[in-house]
């Protein structure tokens, strides 16, 4: 058994603004897992919220597991071991997908096969960040031409205020008409909850199909105050991390949105989805900044889930990866054994 570390740029063609900042190049982790002559691949994405801000920070988390001892332990044990040992998730994803993907591999299935999903279905959300009318203007053309997106999803909250969100929204509308787009909103809890009720009312009438975090998380307990009557469905995404928290605010919500980074990989995602179908909820899988080996790992499993934003490696310039193409709107994973994806040797060897 050999396991390596390899940091890479990630490049954004457009920087990410949503309610808390702007996102632009990132660096992640890249996990190689090799055994038995076969190489399973993982990725981290550092994150300030999920614990291991730096690459530096994953790579030390990563290296204190594995020095713990990791032979002759199942996934799912060695899952709940990093929990206990407290390795931030957005470090033990990269850990967690490589074994997931050197499993199916060995088993010499695809790994949506063999975790018992149908294969993905589902259209993906393009994502458009917080920005000016003009800067909308210019964009939406760049996503959708010549392309076969059929979603986008738009992020609100702007530290400016609802009137801004408006205003920017309101470009959004004119410049899909001669597109045949659904349009969704993620607030990233930029509001507050009269603002909320405004602004899902203002946003219903312009057939907008649901509201992604409209509070900030820790707030789950005011989302009572938004449930009823709400003119959109709620989706809740900072406030869901774990499998486990999703009890204390499953009767204030219709769906929940899971991201590898954010739960530490498959294994507790498999947890999310199967918690949040017992509570009668609908199941949604997103991103961070991710290349397509995070995406294709993430992309197994949306044969089984609802809504799908799996875009980020569409933003890269370029993608160090391969694995993870639109095919009819859909973030398709390769068929062929494991998640499909790798790093290109140019960023490794």
């Amino acid at each position: 058994m050999k396991i390596s570390f390899h940091k890479v740029e990630l490049k954004k063609r457009f920087p990410l603004a949503i309610s808390r900042g702007v996102r632009y190049n990132s660096e992640n982790i890249f996990v190689r897992y090799e055994k038995d002559d076969l190489v399973g691949w993982g990725e981290a994405a550092p994150g300030n919220t999920e614990g291991a801000s730096t690459p530096e920070a994953v790579i030390k988390s990563l290296k204190y597991f594995i020095e713990s001892g990791i032979e002759k332990e199942s996934i799912q044990g060695l899952y709940d071991r990093a929990q206990e040992m407290e390795i931030p998730p957005c470090a033990y994803v990269g850990f967690d997908t490589a074994l997931w993907d050197w499993t199916a591999k060995k088993a010499g299935l695809p790994l949506y096969q063999m975790l018992g999903f149908p294969k993905a279905h589902t259209p993906t959300s393009v994502t458009i960040g917080i920005n000016p009318p003009e800067v909308v203007k210019d964009r939406i053309p760049l996503i959708l031409e010549g392309t076969s997106v059929k979603s986008l999803k738009i992020k609100l909250g702007s530290p400016k205020g609802i009137d801004s969100d408006k205003e920017m929204f309101q470009q959004v509308i004119e410049s899909t008409k001669k597109y045949n787009v659904k349009i969704r909103v993620d607030a990233n809890g930029g509001w507050d909850v009269p603002q909320a009720k405004q602004m899902m009312q203002w946003l219903a009438d312009h057939k907008v199909d649901y509201i992604e975090q409209p509070l900030k998380e820790g707030e789950e307990e005011r989302l009572k105050e938004l449930y009823k009557n709400r003119p959109l469905p709620i989706y809740v995404d900072e406030s869901c991390r774990f499998s486990n928290s999703i009890p204390s605010f499953a009767k204030y919500v219709d769906g929940v949105n899971m991201k590898l980074m954010k739960c530490g990989g498959i294994t507790e995602a498999i947890r999310i989805i199967a918690t949040a179908r017992a509570h009668g909820l609908k199941t949604m899988i997103g991103c961070m900044s991710e290349s397509s080996i995070a995406i294709a790992a993430a992309a197994a499993l949306t044969g089984g889930i609802d809504h799908i934003d799996l875009d980020s490696h569409y933003n890269l310039a370029p993608d160090p990866a391969i694995g993870a193409p639109m095919v009819e709107g859909v973030t398709m994973p390769i068929e062929k054994p494991g998640h499909g994806a790798e790093l290109k040797s140019e960023f490794y060897a």
